[in-house]
C-alpha cells in the first residue's frame, strides 16, 4: 500500500513539472526562428560601409547645393539658356538621386543567397506595402520625364494652382505660383488629372487680354488702338503674330462689344507685368479717343433705332 501511494506521488509530481515544459516547448519553438531571422538581418548590415555611406550621402548633399547655386548663377547671366540649364540641372539631379540610392545601399549590405531569399519574403512584402505610393510616385515620375508633359520652367494650370515648375523630382513635381507659394505635387496625380501647359519649353507665352465698350462706339478704331498699344508694348514678342478678336457679349444684363487681345509675351517671367502694361495703354488710348465703355442705351420710342441718351451702367 505505501508502495502504492509512493509510484503515485512520483507520478503526480512529474506530471506537474512536465506540463509547464510541454506547453513552453512550442513557444520556444517559435521564438526560435525570428531570434535567427534577425541574427541574419544583423549580419546583413556592414557597419563599416554605414558610416562610409554618411559621408556619401553628405557629399551627395554639398553636390547638389552647389549645383542648384550654378544654375541660378548662369540662368542671370545667360537669361536666354535658362530653360535649357534648369532641364540638364533636372536630369543630373535625378542621376544623383538614383546613384546615391545604389551606392548607399551596396556599401550598406552583405548581400548573398540566404539574405537575398530572406527579403525576398516577408521583409520584402512589408516593405512593398509600406512604400507602394512611393514607389508609384517614382515610376510616374519616370515616365514625366519620357512623356514630358511639361519641363522645369514650364508655366503650368494644375489643380486649381497657376505657377511655374521649378523641380520635378523622384516623388513630386514642386511648382511656384505667381503669389510667390511653393505648392508640392506627387508624381502620380499627373497620371490622372489634366495639365494645361502655356508655354511648353519656349520662353514666349500667349497671353489673352479682354477690354470691353459700348456698342454704339466706333469699333474699328477701338480695335486698331488695341493692336497698336500690344505691338508697342516692351515685353511683346513681335516675331509672333497679335491678334484682336471682336464679337458682342451680354455683359451686367446688357450689350457690350468685346475686344480680346492675343498676344505673345517674350518671357513667361514677364506675364503680369506684360498685361498691365498693355492695359494701361489700351486705357490712355480709349480716353484719348473718347471710346466709352459699356453703358445702358435708352432709346426714343419715334426712333427706336437711334440712341437718345445714354445711362452709365454704374449709375
Amino acid at each position: 500500500m505505501i508502495t502504492t501511494l509512493t509510484t503515485l506521488t512520483t507520478l503526480t509530481t512529474n506530471s506537474s513539472l512536465t506540463a509547464p515544459l510541454a506547453l513552453t516547448g512550442p513557444l520556444m519553438a517559435e521564438a526560435a526562428p525570428d531570434v535567427e531571422a534577425l541574427g541574419q538581418i544583423a549580419r546583413l548590415i556592414q557597419w563599416s560601409g554605414v558610416f562610409t555611406s554618411v559621408f556619401v550621402v553628405i557629399g551627395t548633399a554639398i553636390t547638389m547645393r552647389f549645383l542648384k547655386q550654378s544654375v541660378a548663377g548662369l540662368s542671370q547671366r545667360f537669361p536666354n539658356r535658362r530653360l535649357l540649364l534648369q532641364k540638364v540641372a533636372t536630369f543630373a539631379q535625378f542621376l544623383l538621386y538614383v546613384g546615391t540610392g545604389f551606392t548607399v545601399i551596396y556599401l550598406s549590405f552583405d548581400f548573398n543567397e540566404s539574405i537575398i531569399a530572406l527579403i525576398g519574403g516577408t521583409v520584402a512584402v512589408s516593405i512593398g506595402f509600406a512604400i507602394k505610393d512611393l514607389v508609384a510616385s517614382f515610376i510616374a515620375g519616370i515616365m514625366i520625364m519620357i512623356d514630358r508633359p511639361f519641363q522645369v520652367g514650364d508655366r503650368i494650370t494644375f489643380g486649381g494652382e497657376y505657377g511655374d515648375i521649378t523641380a520635378i523630382g523622384l516623388r513630386s513635381v514642386r511648382l511656384q505660383t505667381l503669389g510667390d507659394n511653393t505648392v508640392t505635387i506627387p508624381n502620380n496625380k499627373f497620371l490622372s488629372d489634366m495639365t494645361s501647359n502655356g508655354n511648353y519649353g519656349a520662353l514666349d507665352m500667349q497671353c489673352t487680354m479682354d477690354f470691353y465698350i459700348a456698342p454704339d462706339q466706333d469699333v474699328r478704331r477701338a480695335r486698331e488702338l488695341a493692336a497698336e498699344c500690344a505691338v508697342s508694348s516692351r515685353y511683346t514678342f513681335l516675331e509672333k503674330p497679335v491678334v484682336v478678336l471682336v464679337n458682342q457679349v451680354i455683359t451686367e444684363n446688357y450689350l457690350a462689344v468685346r475686344l480680346r487681345v492675343k498676344a505673345y509675351v517674350l518671357d513667361t517671367r514677364y506675364e503680369k507685368l506684360f498685361e498691365t502694361d498693355v492695359n494701361m495703354r489700351v486705357m490712355d488710348a480709349f480716353s484719348e479717343a473718347e471710346i466709352l465703355s459699356p453703358a445702358i442705351i435708352v432709346r426714343s420710342r419715334s426712333n427706336p433705332t437711334k440712341a437718345s441718351a445714354i445711362v452709365d451702367a454704374g449709375s
